[in-house]
């Protein structure tokens, strides 16, 4: 399969995201970046989705568990088309679309509300179970980050998936290893994560979560699998894609200034907001 497309739809939204968030002078720069391979595989080959009819009762859905990463979801929902990509511009300005954190009433493309941490992964596991009960075919997605393991309402929702067999929900988890006070491991542990979740019930992967390849065979793999959900460990790099902010926890939620934007966007192969 050629990727081409898929890396040249993560470029912009890398792109995008620094350009908005310079713009914004506030937000998420690392864990945005880190995401926004899944994302364009998600966006741009995965789902069933379509722009023009936001709310199609069989559309696939997607929510963004870690909503303080938003900036990489409203850079793939401009990018397939959801809203004009002028709207980035305005991420965090009074009176704009874009708020700080996603918002399901007035972002068109947006599912659920998140931001506070664990509550988008068990608005997911809803979802999936209305889809079983309503007899729907689609799918639900939702990406999570590693520093919100530690919230107790995630663990809730993985034993609630398993108990319920929702063998139509997939979650992602942007494993990149640091978090907004340093790195998970010194923070609170969240490891041996595989062997937790699998023994909730849950099917795991573990791939590269910057390999378009193996995102999407494991995609592939959690849509042939029946009665369990799907755990996909991305192990992913923090501010992936810009040199100076790669593993680095100092760029989990500041924006960059103007220096840091254009060595950032320079790296990046030019101008944000394609």
């Amino acid at each position: 399969m050629d990727f081409s497309l898929l890396k040249e739809k993560a470029q912009v939204i890398r792109k995008d995201i620094i350009a908005m968030l310079h713009e914004a002078g506030s937000g998420h720069p690392g864990g945005s970046l880190s995401a926004a391979d899944i994302l364009a595989v998600l966006y741009f080959h995965e789902m069933k989705i379509d722009p023009k009819n936001p709310k199609w009762e069989d559309r696939d859905r997607f929510v963004l568990s870690k909503g303080h990463a938003a900036p990489v979801l409203y850079a793939a929902l401009a990018e397939k088309g959801f809203f004009p990509k002028e709207e980035l511009m305005g991420l965090r300005k009074i009176n704009a679309m874009l708020q700080g954190h996603p918002e399901m009433k007035g972002t068109p493309g947006v599912e659920m509300s998140t931001g506070s941490l664990a509550q988008g992964f068990s608005s997911a596991s809803g979802m999936a179970i209305a889809g079983k009960i309503d007899k729907k075919d689609y799918r639900v997605y939702t990406l999570l980050g590693d520093g919100e393991l530690q919230e107790g309402m995630i663990w809730e929702t993985a034993m609630a998936s398993a108990h319920h067999k929702l063998d139509n929900l997939t979650a992602i988890l942007d494993y990149n290893k640091l978090q907004i006070d340093g790195p998970n491991a010194e923070v609170m542990g969240v490891d041996p994560v595989t062997d937790k979740f699998k023994a909730f019930g849950w099917q795991v992967l573990e791939i590269d979560g910057h390999s378009f390849e193996e995102i999407i065979e494991a995609f592939a793999k959690a849509k042939a699998t029946k009665e369990k959900p799907t755990m996909i460990i991305a192990n992913t790099i923090k501010g992936k894609g810009v040199s100076f902010m790669e593993g680095s926890v100092d760029w989990h939620g500041n924006a960059p200034k103007e220096e840091d934007t254009r060595k950032a966007l320079q790296e990046l192969g030019g101008e944000g907001n394609d």
